[in-house]
C-alpha cells in the first residue's frame, strides 16, 4: 500500500478538479471530471495496482525536491541522477472545455533516461478500462468515462498500464497528455502541452494581480495560500471544498476517515472572509450566488455542507476494496454529517454576509430574505443541542460555541438593522442576543475550573472556545479569555500545537482512538496571543507552524508532534485560511521593528484584519 508521506506531495488543478503529485513523479489522486467524482488515480488510499500515472529516472535518484512556477499552480519536479538533472512539469490548464493533465519532461543537465508507467483504473481504483489504439494515440474507456492519451514518446502497454521509456537530454522536452471526455461523445482536441503551459501561467498571473495583500516575511507562504484555495474552488458553482482528498487518516491505522470533497458552509465563509480583505470579491460573489442556489426552497432546511454543485444527498458508504492510507480503513465517500444539526454554523454564515456588505460585495437586498428566515430559524432553536462544530458522532450537546454562534447570529442581524438599514424587529433581535449572552456567560464558563468550557455539563476544554474573542463576543484581554487561552495552551497543546478537544474520555466525541493536533486551531491559538499584545510571542510560535507545511507551503487538516507528519485531507482549506488570517492580524497589529521588510497599509471599512467589537 502506499506509503508516501502526505507532505511528499503538490497539488494541480483546472478549477473543476485536482490532482495529488508526490516527489517520486507520481500522481496517485485524480477524481475526473470534477473533485466528488470517481477516483481514476487512488493509490493514495490503496496500492499502486489501484490506479497511478509516475514519470521517474530509470535509473537512482540522488535528490528529488518540488517547486511552483511563481505565483501560479504550475508544479515542477526536479530529479537528480549520476547522469544529469531533468525537470517535471505537471499541470491542468483551467478548464474551458475538457479535464486536461499535461506532463512535460525536461533536460536541465547531461542526459537521463526516463521511464513511464500509467495504470488507469476507474471508480476509485476498482475498474479496468479498455484500451485501444487511434492512430498515435491511445482510447481508454470504460462505461461513460473515457481518456484520450498522445505522446511524444512510444506508449505501450504490459500488465494492464500503459508504459514508455525514454531519454531527455540537456534543452530537450518530451510530453505526454490525457485528456477525459465523455465515451458518448465526440473526441476531444489534444492541447499542444507547451501552448497550454504559457496560457496556464498567464491565468494564474492575471489571477493573482488582483491581490492587495501585504503581509511582509509571510507574503510568499500567503500567497501559496490563496492560490491553494483558488485550487479548491469548483468553478461552475463557486462552490469550495474543504479538501480534494477523502479518507486520509486524522490517526494513522484508525477509523477517523473522511470524505472532504464537499462544500461545509462554515469552511466556505471562513475561505471568503480570508478572500475578501485580500481583494478577491469575484470569488466572494460566486459563493453568495452558489449559496442562494443551495438554499433555494425552505430556507430552514439549509444544511451545514451540500456538494460541490450545491446537491443536499450525500449518502456515506465505504470502498472495501481499498486498504486506506497505510492500512487506515474505512475509505468513505460520501458524508453523514450532511444530516447533523450544527448551530455554530448559522453564526458563520451571518458573518459573512454582514462582512459581504461592509465590503460592498452584494447588495443587502440580495440575501435579506434568506438571512431573515435563518434569523427566525434560530431564534426558535438557538437553547436546543447539537453535534457542534466537530461535528461529533455521540449525544447532541449544548456546545458553548455552538451558543457563542448563535449570539453572532443577532448581533450581526442587530448590527445590520443598526448600519445599514435592513429591515427586522430589532428590540427583539436585541433582547435574544443579550438573552444568549447571558446563557453563555452562565453555563458556558465553569466557576470551578476558571475558563470557558466544551459545553454546558462538563469542565472540558474545547479549542473552539478559542474564537470566543475572534468573533467579538469577548475581548481577547478579557480575564476569563486570558485564563481560557492559557488552560487550552496548557491542556491541549503540544509545543505550541493545539488539539481540538480531549479525546481521552470514552465519551469524549463518540469514535474510537485519538488525533493529531489540529492546525487551524493552532493559528486560532496565535491569533489570540496577538489581541492580548504578546507580539513577540505570537510571532515565534507562527513561525514554528509555518516550519510545519511541506516545500510547497502546503498543510494538511492535522499533524502529529511525534512523529512529525502530517495528518487529515491535503491540502485543507481552513488551515490555509488560518494561516492567511493570523499573518495578516500579525503584520497588522504588531509594532514595525517584528517587520523590517515593511506592513499592510490600512483599508477602508469592513477590510480591516481588526477583530469586531462585541
Amino acid at each position: 500500500m502506499s506509503n508516501r508521506p502526505i507532505e511528499s506531495y503538490g497539488i494541480i488543478g483546472d478549477l473543476h478538479t485536482a490532482a495529488l503529485v508526490n516527489r517520486e513523479g507520481s500522481i496517485d489522486w485524480l477524481c475526473l471530471p470534477r473533485f466528488d467524482s470517481g477516483a481514476c488515480f487512488a493509490a493514495l488510499v490503496g496500492h499502486n495496482d489501484h490506479g497511478h500515472w509516475q514519470i521517474h529516472p530509470a535509473g537512482e535518484v540522488l535528490d528529488s525536491h518540488h517547486r511552483y512556477l511563481e505565483r501560479s499552480l504550475v508544479l515542477t519536479t526536479y530529479f537528480e541522477t549520476a547522469t544529469g538533472v531533468v525537470r517535471l512539469i505537471d499541470f491542468m490548464p483551467p478548464r474551458n472545455s475538457h479535464p486536461t493533465v499535461h506532463r512535460i519532461v525536461e533536460g536541465v543537465k547531461g542526459q537521463v533516461e526516463m521511464e513511464m508507467v500509467m495504470k488507469v483504473r476507474f471508480d476509485y481504483g476498482k475498474s479496468v478500462p479498455w484500451v485501444r489504439r487511434n492512430g498515435d494515440q491511445l482510447i481508454m474507456v470504460l462505461g461513460p468515462n473515457s481518456l484520450l492519451v498522445g505522446s511524444t514518446m512510444k506508449l505501450s502497454g504490459k500488465d494492464f498500464s500503459t508504459r514508455a521509456s525514454f531519454t531527455v537530454g540537456e534543452g530537450e522536452r518530451h510530453s505526454v497528455s490525457m485528456v477525459y471526455y465523455d465515451s458518448t461523445g465526440p473526441l476531444p482536441h489534444l492541447h499542444d502541452p507547451s501552448e497550454a503551459l504559457e496560457a496556464c501561467l498567464s491565468f494564474w498571473h492575471g489571477y493573482m494581480r488582483h491581490c492587495t495583500e501585504n503581509c511582509a516575511e509571510y507574503q510568499e507562504v500567503v500567497e501559496r495560500s490563496i492560490i491553494t484555495l483558488k485550487a479548491l474552488t469548483y468553478g461552475p458553482t463557486g462552490g469550495i471544498v474543504a479538501a480534494p482528498t477523502t479518507s486520509l487518516p486524522e490517526e494513522i491505522g484508525g477509523v477517523r476517515n473522511w470524505d472532504y470533497r464537499y462544500c461545509w458552509l462554515r469552511d466556505a465563509a471562513f475561505t471568503l472572509n480570508a478572500l475578501l480583505v485580500d481583494g478577491f470579491e469575484r470569488e466572494a460573489s460566486a459563493w453568495v450566488k452558489w449559496l442562494l442556489r443551495a438554499a433555494s426552497g425552505d430556507p430552514t432546511q439549509l444544511q451545514i455542507m451540500y456538494g460541490i454543485g450545491g446537491e443536499r444527498l450525500i449518502p456515506e458508504y465505504t470502498l472495501n476494496w481499498l486498504p486506506g492510507y497505510l492500512g487506515s480503513a474505512p475509505v468513505r465517500v460520501g458524508n453523514a454529517a450532511s444530516e447533523q444539526f450544527q448551530l455554530d454554523v448559522y453564526g458563520e454564515l451571518m458573518d459573512a454576509f454582514y462582512r459581504f456588505q461592509t465590503s460592498g460585495v452584494e447588495p443587502l437586498e440580495e440575501f435579506w430574505p434568506l438571512l431573515t428566515a435563518v434569523i427566525e430559524y434560530v431564534e426558535g432553536r438557538w437553547n436546543e443541542p447539537d453535534e457542534g462544530i466537530w461535528e461529533v458522532r455521540g449525544p447532541r450537546r449544548h456546545f458553548t460555541y455552538s451558543k457563542v454562534m448563535a449570539w453572532v447570529v443577532f448581533d450581526r442581524a442587530v448590527k445590520l438593522i443598526q448600519n445599514y438599514g435592513a429591515p427586522g424587529p430589532l428590540e427583539r433581535w436585541t433582547k435574544v442576543r443579550e438573552e444568549i449572552r447571558e446563557s453563555v456567560l452562565a453555563k458556558g464558563f465553569h466557576q470551578g475550573v476558571g475558563t470557558f468550557v466544551q459545553d454546558y455539563d462538563s469542565d472540558r476544554l474545547d479549542a473552539s472556545l478559542l474564537r470566543l474573542s475572534l468573533v467579538g463576543f469577548i475581548d481577547a484581554k478579557d480575564p476569563r479569555m486570558v485564563a481560557t487561552v492559557e488552560a487550552i495552551d496548557q491542556r491541549l497543546s503540544s509545543g505550541g500545537l493545539v488539539k481540538r478537544y480531549e479525546t481521552t474520555d470514552a465519551d469524549a466525541d463518540g469514535l474510537p482512538g485519538q488525533e493529531g493536533v489540529f492546525l487551524a486551531c493552532s493559528f486560532w491559538l496565535v491569533d489570540n496571543l496577538v489581541f492580548q499584545g504578546r507580539f513577540q510571542e505570537a510571532k515565534s510560535r507562527f513561525d514554528g507552524l509555518l516550519s510545519l507545511g511541506n516545500e510547497l507551503g502546503l498543510f494538511s487538516e492535522e499533524y502529529d508532534p511525534e512523529t512529525h507528519r502530517m495528518l487529515g485531507n491535503f491540502p485543507q482549506a481552513l488551515t490555509h485560511v488560518g494561516l492567511i488570517n493570523t499573518a495578516r492580524y500579525l503584520v497588522e497589529n504588531a509594532p514595525a521593528e517584528l517587520f523590517p521588510r515593511g506592513r499592510k497599509p490600512a483599508r477602508r471599512l469592513g477590510r480591516s484584519a481588526k477583530i469586531p467589537s462585541a
